[in-house]
């Protein structure tokens, strides 16, 4: 039972942690805010929303395994095959974004240039898209959690 419980708290604040650097990304990447500080920041924005993105799938698939449910019951659930599906869509989805950050940070360091106002837009509409899809995920879990979808 305290084991089920750490792991569901870990997992949780793992989440937390995801959605909070998320946000402050989608916040951020705006042009009239863009400037050297928010380049800077942004880079280091999303390698804290990386590995946050690590931990939840890590305490995820630990709370399968080690839950009070078991993993057996679990990976028989459609529902978790949805939530990691979408996982892994958002993730996929974040990839052009981190790219970019560093290559901004690279260029801004080289020569002190700013990325323009299309690469902006374009970067915080894939931000945007993978704060909707985060947002559908919860949806599965409750159910998931209540014994949908089998």
């Amino acid at each position: 039972m305290t084991l089920e419980a750490l792991l569901a708290y870990a997992h949780f604040l793992a989440i937390l942690t995801m959605v909070v650097f998320l946000a402050s990304e989608a916040a951020l990447c705006r042009k009239e805010w863009l400037n050297a500080a928010v380049v800077e920041r942004l880079a280091r924005l999303d390698a804290i929303y990386g590995i946050a993105a690590v931990l939840v799938l890590a305490t995820g698939l630990a709370r399968t395994w080690w839950g009070i449910k078991g993993s057996a019951w679990y990976w028989t659930q459609p529902l978790l095959h949805l939530k990691l599906g979408l996982f892994l869509v958002i993730g996929l989805l974040s990839i052009a974004p981190t790219l970019r950050f560093l290559r901004w940070r690279k260029r801004l360091r080289a020569s002190g240039a700013l990325p323009d106002a299309t690469e902006i837009r374009s970067t915080r509409r894939l931000v945007m898209i993978e704060a909707h899809l985060l947002a559908v995920i919860p949806l599965a879990a409750v159910f998931l959690a209540r014994g949908f979808g089998k």
